[in-house]
Protein backbone atom coordinates (compact mmCIF):
# COMPACT_ATOMS: atom_id res chain seq x y z
CA UNK A 1 0.00 0.00 0.00
CA UNK A 2 1.21 3.29 -0.70
CA UNK A 3 0.64 5.80 2.14
CA UNK A 4 1.06 9.58 2.32
CA UNK A 5 2.43 10.28 5.85
CA UNK A 6 1.09 14.22 6.50
CA UNK A 7 3.51 15.93 9.45
CA UNK A 8 2.46 18.92 11.00
CA UNK A 9 4.45 20.50 13.61
CA UNK A 10 7.30 23.38 13.25
CA UNK A 11 10.02 21.89 14.81
CA UNK A 12 11.89 19.05 12.96
CA UNK A 13 13.51 17.83 16.45
CA UNK A 14 9.97 17.68 18.39
CA UNK A 15 8.07 14.51 19.30
CA UNK A 16 6.05 14.57 16.65
CA UNK A 17 8.48 14.23 14.41
CA UNK A 18 10.56 11.30 16.09
CA UNK A 19 6.84 9.66 16.24
CA UNK A 20 6.40 10.17 13.05
CA UNK A 21 10.10 8.72 11.94
CA UNK A 22 9.72 5.43 13.94
CA UNK A 23 6.30 4.71 12.14
CA UNK A 24 7.57 5.39 8.78
CA UNK A 25 10.11 2.71 9.69
CA UNK A 26 7.18 0.18 10.82
CA UNK A 27 5.65 1.21 7.31
CA UNK A 28 8.46 0.38 5.45
CA UNK A 29 9.20 -2.51 7.42
CA UNK A 30 5.65 -4.01 6.55
CA UNK A 31 6.51 -3.50 3.04
CA UNK A 32 4.49 -0.47 2.36
CA UNK A 33 5.76 2.64 0.46
CA UNK A 34 5.62 6.03 1.66
CA UNK A 35 5.73 9.48 1.62
CA UNK A 36 6.40 11.94 4.73
CA UNK A 37 4.63 15.43 3.93
CA UNK A 38 6.40 18.13 5.96
CA UNK A 39 3.68 20.96 5.98
CA UNK A 40 5.88 23.02 7.29
CA UNK A 41 8.78 22.57 5.35
CA UNK A 42 6.75 22.60 2.32
CA UNK A 43 5.40 26.19 3.54
CA UNK A 44 2.12 25.68 2.73
CA UNK A 45 -0.31 28.36 3.80
CA UNK A 46 -2.98 26.84 6.04
CA UNK A 47 -5.28 30.07 4.87
CA UNK A 48 -8.20 29.53 3.19
CA UNK A 49 -8.30 32.79 0.46
CA UNK A 50 -10.97 33.20 -2.28
CA UNK A 51 -9.59 30.96 -4.83
CA UNK A 52 -9.99 28.13 -2.92
CA UNK A 53 -13.38 28.87 -1.27
CA UNK A 54 -15.17 25.65 -1.63
CA UNK A 55 -18.08 26.62 -4.76
CA UNK A 56 -21.10 24.03 -3.32
CA UNK A 57 -22.99 24.98 -6.71
CA UNK A 58 -20.37 23.66 -8.98
CA UNK A 59 -19.96 19.81 -9.77
CA UNK A 60 -15.69 20.56 -10.49
CA UNK A 61 -14.20 23.71 -9.34
CA UNK A 62 -10.53 24.48 -10.38
CA UNK A 63 -8.18 25.83 -7.45
CA UNK A 64 -4.84 27.67 -6.99
CA UNK A 65 -1.79 26.44 -8.07
CA UNK A 66 -0.52 25.71 -4.23
CA UNK A 67 -3.95 23.92 -3.59
CA UNK A 68 -4.06 21.72 -7.27
CA UNK A 69 -0.53 20.14 -6.67
CA UNK A 70 -1.66 18.91 -3.49
CA UNK A 71 -4.89 17.38 -4.61
CA UNK A 72 -2.12 15.91 -7.33
CA UNK A 73 0.55 14.74 -4.44
CA UNK A 74 -3.02 12.66 -2.61
CA UNK A 75 -4.32 11.08 -5.73
CA UNK A 76 -1.00 9.25 -6.10
CA UNK A 77 -1.50 7.11 -2.67
CA UNK A 78 -3.89 4.48 -1.10
CA UNK A 79 -3.73 5.57 2.49
CA UNK A 80 -3.26 8.53 4.61
CA UNK A 81 -1.69 8.61 8.17
CA UNK A 82 -1.68 12.17 9.80
CA UNK A 83 0.60 13.04 12.35
CA UNK A 84 0.40 16.11 14.69
CA UNK A 85 0.23 17.43 18.26
CA UNK A 86 -3.54 18.31 19.94
CA UNK A 87 -3.25 22.18 20.50
CA UNK A 88 -6.54 23.31 22.11
CA UNK A 89 -8.28 20.14 21.77
CA UNK A 90 -7.99 20.30 17.82
CA UNK A 91 -5.83 20.21 15.17
CA UNK A 92 -2.35 22.51 14.93
CA UNK A 93 -3.77 25.48 12.41
CA UNK A 94 -1.42 24.14 9.61
CA UNK A 95 -2.95 20.72 9.57
CA UNK A 96 -6.55 22.55 9.68
CA UNK A 97 -5.49 24.44 7.03
CA UNK A 98 -4.20 21.83 4.70
CA UNK A 99 -7.84 20.20 5.50
CA UNK A 100 -10.12 23.15 4.71
CA UNK A 101 -7.97 23.74 1.39
CA UNK A 102 -6.61 20.78 0.00
CA UNK A 103 -9.80 18.28 1.01
CA UNK A 104 -12.16 20.71 -1.09
CA UNK A 105 -15.59 20.16 -2.27
CA UNK A 106 -15.61 18.72 -5.74
CA UNK A 107 -11.98 16.27 -4.68
CA UNK A 108 -12.95 15.50 -1.30
CA UNK A 109 -16.42 15.60 -0.75
CA UNK A 110 -19.80 16.84 -2.93
CA UNK A 111 -19.62 15.12 -6.40
CA UNK A 112 -16.58 13.60 -5.40
CA UNK A 113 -15.17 11.54 -2.27
CA UNK A 114 -11.81 10.58 -1.36
CA UNK A 115 -10.40 7.54 -2.52
CA UNK A 116 -8.21 6.79 0.03
CA UNK A 117 -8.48 3.20 1.14
CA UNK A 118 -7.55 3.97 5.00
CA UNK A 119 -6.74 6.71 7.26
CA UNK A 120 -4.85 7.10 10.55
CA UNK A 121 -5.10 9.84 12.50
CA UNK A 122 -1.70 10.12 15.88
CA UNK A 123 -2.55 12.35 17.57
CA UNK A 124 -0.17 13.69 20.47
CA UNK A 125 -1.85 14.75 23.86
CA UNK A 126 0.39 16.10 26.54
CA UNK A 127 -2.32 15.13 28.98
CA UNK A 128 -2.63 11.55 30.32
CA UNK A 129 -5.54 9.47 29.22
CA UNK A 130 -7.87 9.59 32.28
CA UNK A 131 -7.31 14.01 31.32
CA UNK A 132 -8.59 13.47 28.18
CA UNK A 133 -11.05 11.63 28.89
CA UNK A 134 -12.20 13.93 32.07
CA UNK A 135 -14.48 15.77 29.61
CA UNK A 136 -15.49 13.26 27.08
CA UNK A 137 -12.19 15.22 24.67
CA UNK A 138 -11.27 11.86 23.84
CA UNK A 139 -14.68 10.52 21.95
CA UNK A 140 -15.25 14.31 20.45
CA UNK A 141 -11.90 14.12 18.98
CA UNK A 142 -12.15 10.91 17.84
CA UNK A 143 -16.00 11.42 16.41
CA UNK A 144 -14.89 14.65 14.89
CA UNK A 145 -11.52 13.37 13.08
CA UNK A 146 -13.39 9.95 12.21
CA UNK A 147 -17.51 10.91 11.26
CA UNK A 148 -16.83 14.40 10.61
CA UNK A 149 -13.97 15.00 8.37
CA UNK A 150 -13.01 11.30 7.05
CA UNK A 151 -16.38 9.55 6.71
CA UNK A 152 -17.66 12.68 5.19
CA UNK A 153 -14.94 12.53 2.46
CA UNK A 154 -15.36 9.13 1.84
CA UNK A 155 -13.25 6.96 4.13
CA UNK A 156 -14.88 4.46 6.14
CA UNK A 157 -11.78 3.05 7.40
CA UNK A 158 -10.55 5.79 9.49
CA UNK A 159 -9.01 5.16 13.20
CA UNK A 160 -7.90 7.63 15.50
CA UNK A 161 -4.75 6.93 17.75
CA UNK A 162 -3.67 8.99 20.73
CA UNK A 163 -0.09 9.03 22.58
CA UNK A 164 -0.58 10.18 25.78
CA UNK A 165 1.66 12.36 28.33
CA UNK A 166 3.96 13.41 25.58
CA UNK A 167 5.09 16.88 27.77
CA UNK A 168 6.74 13.91 30.77
CA UNK A 169 10.42 13.87 29.08
CA UNK A 170 11.20 10.35 31.34
CA UNK A 171 13.38 8.53 28.41
CA UNK A 172 11.12 5.34 29.10
CA UNK A 173 8.22 7.20 28.44
CA UNK A 174 9.49 8.08 25.25
CA UNK A 175 10.62 5.04 24.50
CA UNK A 176 7.38 3.41 24.48
CA UNK A 177 5.82 6.11 22.91
CA UNK A 178 8.03 5.91 19.89
CA UNK A 179 7.68 1.92 20.36
CA UNK A 180 3.63 2.50 20.15
CA UNK A 181 4.39 4.81 17.11
CA UNK A 182 6.28 1.83 15.33
CA UNK A 183 3.85 -0.85 16.12
CA UNK A 184 1.38 1.59 14.81
CA UNK A 185 3.10 1.75 11.36
CA UNK A 186 4.12 -2.46 11.21
CA UNK A 187 0.76 -2.94 12.05
CA UNK A 188 -1.14 -0.43 9.61
CA UNK A 189 -4.63 -0.67 8.46
CA UNK A 190 -4.85 -4.44 10.16
CA UNK A 191 -7.10 -3.10 12.98
CA UNK A 192 -9.54 -1.51 10.79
Amino acid sequence: MKVLSIVSHPRKDSLTFKVAERFLQGLAEAGHDYEMLDLHELGFDPVLKGVDEPDLSAAGQSFSPEVEAEIRRMKEYDALALIFPIWWWHLPAMLKGYIDRVWNNGFAYGSNKLHHQHVLWIGLAGVSKEQMKKRNYEEMITHLLNVGIADYCGISNSKVEFLFETLDSNSKHYEMLLNQAYYLGLNYAKDY
